[in-house]
């Protein structure tokens, strides 16, 4: 194992864990405080929103600051962000305007992670750094094993936490233990990976215009390949934002699982994103090929998205949703891949902010739409999602064909 990747394989872990660990309480935190189920999605929203302001931000500044500093501000504001979140859950329950105050304290808490959430694409630029050509597919696809593992044990504690005498606040104060180490980690282990020679050139820089991805994807002059990939991504990502915000509803609805019941049921779904992304999709990339890869993954996607809506059997319920975990499992890892492959090595950190921010973009507009969908419209609402990887194949399938032709 390359040593200077542990921190990376470290830091995915935490980022993943730091997400997960909230995803079987946040449905229960939302009807503790007497607000409706769009607000859950209204949450999601908050965090991705001002990650999709920060993130590409601070990716641009890790080129030229390098990434070690970036990677502590983020940890730092993560950190942050959790002690006031555990303030949030202690202090007395009262309405300002209808709205319970303490919720109104978790917002802002989910918005500051959020806005110094460029833990990921800086990430990510961190190890195209020190990574071969050869290395970066199968390397991205560990980082999805990792995060895989995150997911597993994320829920887990998650749901077990808040299974104890202190309810919510338990989950909370694991997380802020977490997130204390992993700072510590980082501090005394992380190398940084760019020289000061090889830096990017300072320049003036407006967290605001990460609003505009559009004029950041051409003001990096990415191949006509990464155009493709970002475009894929966007339909995939939009996708994600619909799944996410409207998963745990349906399981709970369906099941009518509690707090910790949903996190058990996470936790197997974590064996196999972990499973799926750190073994499977390595061997499917090696057989196939990064593209085909991706492509397959959208098309198991789209079954599974369809198929988890014909049964509230358990059992077939996870053979279902297995489908759909190994689709998803297969888009990541090369996603990442393909990207750190073909873009420029002086803007990995910048083209990875995008790349993110497209993500951050779904996530920040689309949950509350998936969760006011899903109230209206319960389980139908899988039908139109499973549409949106399927859009995506159909771009990636045509487009990777007019690639060819223009090359030949």
């Amino acid at each position: 194992m390359n040593k200077k990747l542990i921190p990376a394989y470290l830091l995915t872990f935490v980022n993943v864990l730091g997400v997960s660990i909230l995803m079987p309480i946040l449905p229960f935190v939302v009807e503790k405080y007497g607000a409706p189920e769009w607000v859950y999605g209204l949450l999601l929203t908050l965090y991705s929103a001002f990650q999709f302001l920060g993130a590409p931000y601070l990716g641009a500044k890790s080129d030229i600051l390098g990434r070690k500093p970036i990677l502590l501000i983020s940890q730092a504001g993560t950190l942050l962000s959790w002690v006031i979140f555990l303030i949030a859950l202690s202090i007395p329950d009262f309405t300002v305007y209808g709205v319970s105050f303490a919720l109104i304290i978790i917002g802002l808490s989910r918005a500051l992670d959020g806005l110094t959430g460029g833990n990921v694409s800086v990430t990510n630029a961190y190890v195209a750094d020190i990574t071969t050509r050869d290395e970066k597919s199968y390397i991205f696809g560990y980082l999805g094993g990792i995060a895989g593992l995150g997911l597993i044990i994320g829920p887990g504690i998650g749901g077990l936490t808040a299974s104890t005498p202190i309810g919510f606040a338990g989950t909370i104060i694991a997380a802020i233990i977490i997130s204390s180490i992993t700072m510590f980690s980082l501090f005394k282990w992380l190398k940084e990976s760019i020289p000061k020679e090889k830096r990017a050139t300072k320049k003036k820089q407006n967290i605001f215009a990460s609003i505009l991805i559009t004029r950041r994807i051409r003001s990096v002059q990415p191949k006509p390949i990464i155009k493709l990939l970002f475009l894929i991504k966007f339909f995939f990502s939009v996708m994600m934002a619909f799944y996410i915000s409207t998963i745990a509803l349906f399981i709970i609805d369906l099941f009518k699982f509690n707090e910790k019941e949903l996190g058990i049921f996470m936790l197997v779904v974590g064996i196999f994103l972990a499973f799926n992304q750190a073994v499977v999709s390595r061997r499917f990339i090696k057989k196939f090929g990064e593209f085909n890869t991706l492509l397959i993954g959208l098309l198991f996607a789209v079954i599974g998205l369809f198929c988890i809506t014909l049964t509230d059997n358990l059992y077939l319920y996870i053979s279902f949703y297995y489908i759909m975990n190994l689709g998803l499992s297969l888009c990541f890892p090369t996603f990442n891949g393909l990207i750190a492959i073909h873009a420029n090595p002086n803007k990995q950190g910048e083209v990875m902010g995008i790349s993110e921010s497209i993500n951050s973009f779904a996530m920040a507009v689309f949950p509350v739409i998936g969760a006011l969908l899903y109230t209206f419209m319960g389980y139908e609402v899988y039908y139109l999602i499973s549409l949106l990887p399927l859009t995506a194949f159909v771009i990636a399938f045509t487009g990777r064909k007019k690639l060819r032709k223009n090359e030949a």
